[in-house]
């Protein structure tokens, strides 16, 4: 990827069929369980962006022994547990993927030193920090937790645990660590999150007890579970799919048709809302990979109207409100996305940088602490202009978000940093090339 800027301009139809690349929650989480586990693990689909390779270095730095086959194919030989790296940990730009490996890594008697790039130095570890102290780890570093970081594992308790926000990372963490803890761990989620963690750590041969009381959810993971080497098929990523189908729905004449997507219900709430908003999106060839449900989506263009988000649905989509700003402001009336904090203390300050690009091209955004309203174009009698300058302060989902609506404003949209693109979504540029919009150097 180029470091001078991209440029994004409107131009014919989308149209074709592509594969979704792998998912970004289930390739860390395959490497972080293959390297804890005793023996192979092989990975089919894995996604191989700058955060996940970062994954696979670190675990390398605690002693498994991580090999690619092919594209997409990689093979982790796992000792059953972590050794002490003999160097700092760089985590790149993964905030999953430190704050899953930090959670991991506690539960053994070793120490461990986290970095990563500056974004990820300037996003707070505290909420991930404060319960692995509860359960006995100590560490040191900056202030709320921010990299770099010293971490002191090993002889951890065991904890009942009630998330203060709705955090898959927070939740993955504790069970991770909860794995050498004495007593096992308790996660109680009054909003659910997802649950791959939940999913592979039966897959890699554990036992999690998940119950529903009174509309809590009780995830439980016993004292004294053993990991075993597993094949992981990586479903496609539905935060990586939204991108086209997206573009699909706004550029006129376009149909897109993006295979093999995830269709877990904590990840698709994006999907569900775009339907609420009157898209054309049509789900087929639904069928189980690895544990997951998944399937193929087709946009096709769509008139789209502005519609209240439930709140209580940003767990299954709080990675998706950029690109879902997008499509409001092509819709007819105002959308209104609240419930969004987290946003915040993403990579960026995603709220802000949304609302801020959005104004830059010509849409009427009110952002609000917790949340933002976009005001549509009126069914596109008044279409997007375009035209601006966006400033993704390194966030890879702000700059694709910013691009896909520069393919169907009026005037091209300019963002300034697209090398991270390549976190998440390594080919977006070809991907959309392919389809027929026109991205290029600025």
């Amino acid at each position: 990827m180029t470091t001078a800027g991209l440029k994004s301009a409107p131009g014919g139809s989308l149209r074709g069929t592509v594969r979704a690349p792998g998912d970004k929650s289930i390739s860390h989480r395959s490497m972080i369980l293959g390297a804890l586990a005793s023996g192979t693990t092989t990975i089919e689909g894995l996604l191989e962006g700058d955060d996940v390779l970062a994954t696979a270095r670190a675990m390398q730095a605690f002693g498994a022994r991580v090999e690619k086959e092919g594209v997409g194919r990689w093979r982790v030989e796992g000792k059953g547990g972590f050794e002490e790296p003999s160097d700092v940990i760089d985590c790149g730009n993964a905030g999953t993927g430190v704050r899953l490996i930090m959670g991991a890594a506690a539960g053994f008697a070793m120490c461990a030193t986290f970095t990563g790039d500056a974004s990820l130095r300037g996003r707070p570890m505290g909420r991930v920090l404060d319960p692995l102290a509860r359960m006995g780890a100590t560490w040191f570093g900056r202030d709320k937790g921010r990299l770099p970081l010293t971490l002191k594992g090993g002889s951890l308790r065991g904890l009942v645990y009630t998330l203060p926000m709705a955090s898959a990372q927070v939740k993955s963490a504790v069970l991770l660590a909860g794995l050498h803890a004495e007593g096992g761990v308790e996660v109680i989620e009054p909003e659910a999150t997802r649950d791959h963690t939940e999913r592979m750590l039966r897959a890699f041969g554990a036992e999690v007890l998940v119950e529903d009381k009174n509309g809590v959810r009780h995830v439980r993971l016993p004292e004294g579970q053993k990991l075993k080497g597993t094949h992981v098929q990586v479903p496609g990523d539905p935060s990586s799919a939204a991108f086209p189908l997206v573009a699909a729905l706004i550029v006129p004449g376009s149909e897109v048709t993006v295979e093999g997507v995830m269709l877990n219900v904590l990840r698709t709430g994006l999907f569900t809302t775009l339907q609420e908003m009157g898209a054309d999106l049509t789900i087929s060839n639904v069928r189980v990979e690895s544990g997951e449900d998944v399937g193929d989506i087709t946009a096709r263009h769509s008139q789209l109207k502005g519609v209240v988000v439930p709140p209580e649905r940003a767990p299954a989509m709080i990675d998706e409100y950029p690109i879902l700003a997008v499509a409001a402001a092509f819709a007819d009336g105002p959308t209104v996305m609240r419930g969004i904090g987290e946003m915040r203390v993403k990579e960026s300050d995603r709220i802000a940088l949304t609302a801020a690009g959005l104004q830059a091209c010509g849409v009427t955004v009110e952002e609000e602490p917790e949340g933002m309203t976009v005001v549509g174009t009126k069914g596109g009698n008044h279409p997007v202009r375009g035209g601006g300058r966006v400033i993704t302060h390194g966030d890879h989902r702000i700059a694709m978000s910013h691009l896909i609506l520069g393919l169907a404003a009026q005037e091209p949209v300019e963002i300034d940093e697209p090398g991270m693109i390549a976190t998440s979504f390594p080919g977006f540029v070809s991907l959309m090339t392919g389809l027929g919009g026109s991205i290029v150097e600025a």
